[in-house]
């Protein structure tokens, strides 16, 4: 059966997330003990000990987010479900570079403390009297209407960070942009305007410096040629080297990610099954938005992987 691999990003991050995969698996147990020797931190005690405010803050929850995510591939993967083609939503396209090997688990870690450090360290910079930055969804009004209203407010420091799906969007911003970018959308006609649980206004102008820093940092690091399709977030299209996937990791941290152009291109390969592999339903929802035709199914805990095999 075709399968498609799509890893969720920050905000569906959770205490005790893996914990799960990590009692049941060897070799969950190993990429946990890789990781934390790769990272310095005992991650153990950040997925499953943890409070939800260590985990949100960006330079844990990066990497927490990634390891569950490899973990929940490699579960699947001991169970015989293979990728045919894989993606990911922002930090998830990380777990997704490893999975079409593009990056080995060391390179793999490396980047994302250092994603994690540099945009911790942005996001702290545009943080301002008002309140910090941060990001916004907002629900129910079609993005022709509510991108225009955006981009009208770009000089008071708010961006569209995620076109989600057909009818959601997600800004990052200062805390007075979000709030007039709010307001006015809510005014235009939108169902629902929710502040997320991260820590940074991620995917917008406001991290060039992250993104310089960044791209600096793993100029040292092996990006190999993908083995499978991998989609990108700052296109919407597939990845053709690994030359390529290095130049779009660091213009991801300021583009805005492309979630539909990505499950319209992962919907024209023709898969027959669509897996959301991590903490969360997230992805589910907006593959839901996306298509009714075929359904996105989650993946990301023993006791869903158990229900998927068996049926």
């Amino acid at each position: 059966m075709k399968t498609a691999f799509l890893f969720p990003g920050q905000g569906a991050q959770y205490p005790g997330m893996a914990k799960d995969l990590y009692e049941t698996s060897p070799q969950v147990r190993t990429l946990f003990e890789k990781a934390s020797k790769t990272t310095g931190k005992d991650l153990q005690a950040l997925l499953f000990e943890g409070t939800e405010d260590d985990l949100k803050s960006t330079d844990n929850t990066q990497i927490a987010m990634t390891l569950a995510n490899i973990s929940a591939a490699a579960v699947l993967q001991e169970k015989g479900i293979n990728p045919a083609v894989v993606g990911g939503f922002s930090v998830g396209e990380y777990a997704a570079l490893y999975t079409a090997g593009v990056l080995d688990i060391d390179a793999l870690f490396k980047a994302v403390v250092l994603r994690g450090q540099f945009m911790e360290a942005g996001s702290r910079a545009s943080d301002g009297p008002e309140g910090p930055s941060g990001m916004s969804a907002v629900l129910g009004l079609p993005f022709d209407e509510a991108a225009p209203i955006v981009y009208s407010l770009a000089d008071k420091g708010v961006f569209i960070a995620n076109h989600s799906s057909p009818t959601q969007i997600v800004l990052a911003g200062t805390a007075t942009g979000l709030t007039e970018a709010e307001e006015a959308l809510e005014a235009a006609g939108a169902m629902k305007v929710v502040r997320l649980k991260v820590s940074g206004p991620f995917h917008s102008p406001l991290l060039e410096s992250a993104r310089k820093d960044f791209e600096a940092a793993i100029a040292v690091l092996p990006f190999a040629d993908p083995k499978i399709p991998l989609f990108s977030n700052v296109t919407g299209k597939t990845l053709t080297s690994g030359e390529e996937a290095r130049k779009f990791a660091g213009q991801q941290i300021v583009s805005t990610v492309r979630w539909v152009d990505c499950m319209a291109g992962i919907y024209g390969l023709g898969v027959e099954r669509v897996l959301e592999v991590g903490p969360g339903k997230v992805l589910s929802g907006l593959w839901k938005s996306f298509t009714k035709d075929l359904r996105a199914q989650s993946a990301g805990t023993l006791e869903a992987i158990e229900t998927l095999l068996q049926g």
